[in-house]
């Protein structure tokens, strides 16, 4: 079996290489050569394009030949244009193809001020980047329409693991315990992405939406303050919203607090995370030696 992935970043490598070890053949795209060198050595089929110029054909000789196709490349401009240049000749090579799956965000909701909401919410972004996120996923799920294959959409909240999470953001200094009132959001473990991906790729056989998110949103400093316990070190200090002199982009992620409920996707795929909350999945990354002087970096 193929899987094809435009975009083999965080999450999307993770699901890769979980596949590889599942017997498919994993063929995917990346931005730089060092990025494509390193995926090569792991078993992935890793080639070098730029989604913003440039043929997929020429990057991806053998794409007509992906049973499943998994798209992790973030929109530009309105969020359509790359979807679009996939409707001619590759939809009518890919007759084999029998998954589409888009990674988006739970951004598309906009703000909701700490309700909890399903998929049935209505979608308000409120930037110019979920609206372009809502834009694509729509434009691709009208491309599954066209070529008569499902469309699965998974949006995600914030996204943590090896590497990247507080722990990390801890011992480099550049945590920050920053309080909003009622500022509360979700996360989700990137090896949980990955599991809901592996469960849709196996069972769904029509277009859905899911929110693939853990089962406690909770406020960012909360976070910070477990994250600190862990190490046996103080937390940095608590700043106000008002003081903590953000860039636009970081203050817009202040901008919307909601709490995303993941029931559809558990009852359809029975799915259920491996770190239901932050604090498993950071005592996990702790065992592994994440945030110490001597683990990750």
């Amino acid at each position: 079996m193929n899987l094809v992935i435009l975009g083999l970043g965080y999450s999307a490598s993770v699901f890769a290489r979980r596949m590889i070890a599942a017997g498919w053949h994993v063929q995917g795209t990346v931005r730089s050569l060092e990025r494509a060198t390193a995926l090569r050595r792991d078993g992935i089929d890793a080639s070098m394009f730029d989604a913003r110029a440039g043929a997929l054909e020429e990057a991806m000789p053998d794409l007509a030949q992906a049973d499943a196709l998994l798209v992790s490349i973030p929109p530009s401009g309105e969020g359509r244009d790359f979807p679009e240049r996939l409707s001619g000749s590759f939809l009518q090579a890919a007759d084999r193809l029998r998954w589409i799956g888009y990674l988006s965000t739970i951004g598309v909701y906009g703000d909701y001020g700490g309700a909890w909401i399903d998929e049935t919410a209505l979608c308000r972004p409120s930037s110019d980047r979920s609206r372009a996120r809502l834009a694509a996923e729509t434009s691709w799920q009208e491309l599954g329409a066209k070529s008569n294959v499902p469309v699965v959409i998974f949006r995600l909240p914030g996204i943590y693991g090896p590497g990247r999470n507080a722990l990390m953001a801890l011992r480099q200094g550049t945590a920050r315990r920053i309080v909003k009132a009622g500022q509360v959001f979700n996360r989700v473990h990137v090896e949980d992405v990955a599991t809901a991906l592996e469960l849709s790729l196996k069972s769904d056989a029509a277009s859905a939406v899911y929110n693939v998110t853990d089962d406690e949103p909770s406020a960012p400093q909360d976070v910070i303050t477990f994250a600190a316990a862990l190490l046996g070190i103080e937390p940095p200090p608590l700043i106000d919203f008002a003081d903590a002199a953000l860039s636009p982009m970081a203050a817009g992620f202040y901008e919307e607090s909601k709490r995303v409920c993941n029931g559809l996707i558990k009852r359809r795929l029975r799915f259920s995370p491996a770190f239901p909350s932050y604090r498993e999945g950071l005592r996990d990354l702790r065992n592994k030696g994440e945030g110490t002087w001597g683990g990750a970096a």
